[in-house]
C-alpha cells in the first residue's frame, strides 16, 4: 500500500489535473518565486501577479496572458505550482514479500484497498509548439508527487506454508494494513510504490509468518479530493 497511487481508476478527469481557477506560486515572472492568480478562460489564461501580503490582484502591470494559439514569436513556457492535502483511496495488486521462516520471497496478488492521506504537489508545465502553419500552440502538461500514510483491508493466502504448518486448511484471510506512500502522477495517470505491514485478523495470526511483517508493494489509486 506503500504507495497510493496510480490508478486505472485515475483516468478519471478531475479538476486537479487541470491549470483552473486558483493561487499558484511560479518563478517565470522575474525570477523569484511569487504568488500569482490564474484565470482561465476559453481561450486565453489569464495570470495576475498578487501583493506577497495580502494577495490582492496587480491588474495593471502585474497581468499575464497565455492564449491558445499565437502567431507572435514563441512564448517563454512557465511552469505553475500548487500545494494541497492528497485524500486518495488506493488498491495494492502487486506485493513482494522477503523471505521469513525459511519460505522464499513471495510476489503475493491479493485485492487490497485503503485510504491514503498524504501532502501533494501539482506542477504544471505551460508552452508553446509551433505549427506547420508558423502559428504557436498552447499545450499544458502536469505531474503530482504526493508522500503519506495509508491504512486499509485486504486478503492474504493462509495455508500450512505460510503458518509452519500450523493450520491443515486453506482459506483467504482478512488482514488490515497499514504504511507508507510515495505517488508520482503524470496528467490523469498516476502511480507509486508502498511500504507498507500486514496484520491477520483471526486466530491464526499468532502463527502467520508475515504478521506485521513489511514488504513492498506497487499501488494504483483514486483521487477522493
Amino acid at each position: 500500500m506503500l504507495i497510493s497511487a496510480l490508478s486505472s481508476c485515475a483516468a478519471v478527469d478531475t479538476p486537479k489535473y487541470k491549470l483552473s481557477d486558483d493561487y499558484f506560486k511560479t518563478s517565470a515572472f522575474k525570477g523569484e518565486s511569487k504568488k500569482v492568480y490564474i484565470d482561465s478562460s476559453e481561450d486565453t489564461i489569464f495570470v495576475y501577479r498578487t501583493d506577497s501580503r495580502s494577495s490582492v490582484l496587480d491588474t495593471l502591470t502585474g497581468k499575464y496572458d497565455f492564449p491558445q494559439i499565437t502567431s507572435q514569436a514563441e512564448i517563454k513556457s512557465a511552469y505553475f505550482r500548487q500545494a494541497s492535502l492528497d485524500l486518495d483511496f488506493l488498491t495494492i495488486p502487486f506485493k513482494y514479500r522477503p523471505t521469513q521462516s525459511g519460505l522464499p520471497q513471495q510476489f503475493n496478488t491479493n485485492l487490497n484497498g485503503a485510504v491514503y492521506l498524504g501532502r501533494r504537489d501539482d506542477i504544471y508545465h505551460l508552452s508553446y509548439r509551433r505549427t506547420p502553419l508558423g502559428k504557436y500552440q498552447r499545450q499544458i502538461s502536469h505531474y503530482g508527487i504526493s508522500y503519506g500514510v495509508f491504512t486499509g483491508f485486504g486478503g492474504s493466502a493462509m495455508n500450512p506454508s505460510v503458518t509452519n504448518n500450523h493450520i491443515s486448511v486453506e482459506y483467504d484471510g482478512l488482514v488490515w494494513g497499514k504504511g507508507v506512500a510515495g505517488i508520482i502522477g503524470i496528467n490523469n495517470f498516476t502511480i507509486g510504490l508502498a511500504v507498507g505491514f500486514d496484520h491477520l485478523l483471526d486466530k491464526n495470526k499468532k502463527v502467520w509468518i508475515y504478521q506485521g511483517k513489511p514488504w513492498l508493494g506497487l499501488a494504483f489509486g483514486l483521487n477522493l479530493n
